[in-house]
């Protein structure tokens, strides 16, 4: 290592350092110890440039550690990102630009929300399948336009994380050659020695799912790092790991080596004792004059793999000019915009007759819209048949086949999302992911992440109540409508039938800003024949009261819909004159005017039933306390739905029993 690369990497470590001091909150080991790979790393290897931070054909860099994000704050303000010094000395400040954990979005070249150990390398791995897939359809012979690699630095946390196991079996079936994970092999956790509860032999596990394993036994050794990422890139079939053997808080001379150094400051007078070890004698949150002309020429040779890369691309234009502009349109979605108009005044799209599971009618509407969206990429935790997610007449994604748009993500639901997540973080792909609705509580710390992160993930979530009957309270949803609807940055559907599904859909892939959660009946239900542009205000009435106000106004969503329709009929037998309001979306219903929620719910009438069979006691927001909610209270049964939405009070009998006595109490 060159004196200046030694005074740059000891400068990462103190600006971090400085930092967390400056925050009384952090996490200095892994950016202490770290450092002299990952400069390596941006230095000589990452294909990435300041002056164009949204490059297509960058390589992609995710600090899985996320904990360690002053590390990766560092490198940012070395390379000429807009991070500033002012930015470094506001780490974890309200308003900053350096949070606590990246974050998508808000940081400029930040490429991934990272913190929740192991989802990291994940999004690495979606990356790379994004990578290959882009390339498949757009690289030519002599025209490879699309080729780049998908970078994670992970922790010993990340890989005892189970998700880092399910990413990897993937990874390693799929041979992604282009993922390299750096792997910061320290030893240490919060709690102490990893010794304590992970000794397992990273090298054996690896391998056995088809990985490139190399070991860097000195972590300092810039030029060993290097060697190990050449090699990784070399090996073209299988996904990579490099150990690098590092110390935590290296330099700290009390606490280097110990959980001590992990998730705290060092203290000030650690902090000094470091300055001193490391022979650091510049003020306080500056770079030194030789840091800055050796980063100047760094800086210099990475705009020139932006300007390489736009000299192909202009010759790529030439001679492909309708694929060059579908790759822009993929990318920046300049395209879509002419398709969702078309799409909403084309009446087809919205109308549709007969009663079926809204499982077949998210199938349709996907198959058709695969027609007009062709970046489509998605598929099922082995559930594909079941989930009706299958896109009809496309090729799947197999290591043989890198342009099919549907996915077996074998039983890996987590990974799977996290692995959607890395797709959208990459750009260029409209991905989507499906399971039952119930085994979304393997999916929901990834779906956090694309709220998050603003990511347009598409989650289609089938057999979503007690109406998937014989398989019993395990495989019966209750409880996971109440957790997406509590979740901010999503939108959760439950359309009632095809009409609705077409709205679900839509929603999902033209709303740009947020994942959209659909979940879907096993069971057939009722079409009521709206038209399903009504449903894109998220709540719309479906039959109205004969008189100016309503006695009562019943709200219901999915299959409780056709049950809440048949107790109109009933309840006016019976004098009482009712408006019965299909909700398939509460988050799209709360984004429209008050104009438009008075006209469907007006404040007037009190009276109010809601239907659902959840537990999803949000309905009290729209029922009040004189209202009453027809739900589940209670884990399901293993019976016939028909059998359980009797018992359960899903009749319009019951319903209009329930509103006849909300109305007259």
């Amino acid at each position: 290592m060159s004196s200046s690369e030694n005074m740059t990497v000891n400068c990462i470590r103190i600006l971090s350092a400085q930092a967390i001091q400056k925050a009384k909150s952090g996490h200095p080991g892994v950016a202490m110890g770290a450092a002299p790979m990952a400069l390596e790393l941006w230095a000589r290897h990452l294909r990435h440039s300041a002056s164009c931070p949204d490059w297509i054909d960058r390589d992609r860099f995710v600090l899985s550690a996320g904990h360690g994000s002053m590390l990766l704050y560092s490198l940012l303000h070395l390379f000429g990102y807009p991070v500033s010094m002012d930015d470094i000395k506001d780490f974890r400040q309200f308003g900053s630009k350096t949070p606590g954990h990246p974050e998508f979005g808000h940081t400029v070249g930040v490429e991934a929300s990272t913190g929740p150990l192991g989802q990291g390398l994940t999004n690495a791995v979606g990356m790379a399948v994004t990578e290959s897939f882009l390339a498949a359809k757009f690289n030519r012979p002599g025209h490879e336009i699309i080729d780049h690699y998908s970078y994670a630095l992970c922790g010993d946390g990340c890989l005892m994380e189970g998700i880092s196991y399910e990413a990897a079996s993937f990874a390693g079936i799929m041979g992604l050659g282009k993922v390299i994970i750096l792997y910061d092999s320290n030893n240490i956790t919060i709690e102490g020695s990893t010794e304590l509860a992970f000794k397992e032999d990273i090298k054996k596990r690896f391998e056995s799912v088809n990985w490139q394993y190399q070991l860097v036994e000195d972590g300092t050794d810039m030029a060993a790092v290097g060697r190990a990422i050449e090699a990784a890139k070399a090996e073209k079939n299988k996904p990579s790991i490099i150990e690098v053997k590092t110390q935590i808080g290296y330099g700290a001379p009390n606490k280097a080596g110990t959980n001590k150094a992990h998730g705290e400051p060092l203290g000030e007078e650690e902090l000094e004792l470091t300055k001193k070890n490391l022979g650091w004698t510049a003020e306080p949150f500056t770079v030194p004059d030789e840091v800055l002309a050796y980063m100047s020429d760094i800086r210099k040779n990475t705009e020139k793999y932006v300007q390489d890369w736009e000299e192909k691309f202009a010759k790529y234009s030439e001679a492909y000019p309708e694929l060059a502009k579908q790759l822009k349109d993929w990318f920046d979605g300049s395209g879509e915009q002419s398709i969702a108009k078309e799409i909403l005044n084309d009446d087809s799209f919205w109308n549709y007759e007969g009663d079926c599971a809204t499982r077949q009618s998210s199938e349709t509407i996907l198959n058709k819209l695969k027609d007009v969206i062709p970046n489509f990429i998605g598929g099922s935790a082995d559930l594909a048949p079941s989930n009706k997610s299958i896109m009809k007449g496309v090729d799947y994604y197999t290591k043989e086949n890198r342009g099919g748009g549907n996915m077996h993500y074998g039983i890996r639901e987590l990974a799977m999302t996290a692995i959607a997540n890395g797709m959208a973080f990459h750009g260029g792909v409209k991905p989507y992911i499906a399971s039952f609705f119930v085994f979304s509580d393997y999916m929901k710390p990834a779906l956090r992440v694309s709220a998050i992160s603003g990511l347009p993930v598409i989650a289609i979530l089938t057999h979503d109540s007690i109406g998937v009957g014989e398989d019993g309270p395990t495989h019966q949803p209750v409880e996971q409508l109440a957790a997406f609807r509590s979740m901010p940055g999503s939108y959760t559907f439950r359309p009632c039938d095809t009409n609705e599904a077409a709205a679900a859909w839509y929603t999902a892939v033209f709303n740009g800003k947020k994942p959209t959660l659909m979940a879907y009946t096993r069971q057939t239900t009722k079409n009521i024949g709206a038209d399903g542009r009504n449903a894109l205000k998220g709540g719309y009435i479906i039959k109205d009261s004969e008189k100016a106000v309503p006695d009562v106004i019943i709200i219901a969503t999915g299959s409780e819909v056709g049950p809440a329709y048949g107790s109109w009929e009933l309840l006016k037998n019976k004098g009482i004159d009712a408006r019965i309001v299909s909700m398939p979306c509460v988050e799209l219903f709360e984004e429209q005017s008050e104009e438009y929620k008075q006209s469907v719910l007006p404040v007037e009438v009190d009276k109010r039933v809601a239907v659902e069979a959840s537990s999803d006691n949000y309905w009290y927001r729209y029922i009040g306390i004189k209202g009453r909610f027809i739900g589940v209270d209670r884990f399901g049964i293993s019976a016939p739905f028909p059998k359980l939405f009797d018992y359960f009070g899903f009749t319009p009998e019951h319903i209009a029993e329930v509103a006849e006595s909300v109305a007259k109490g």
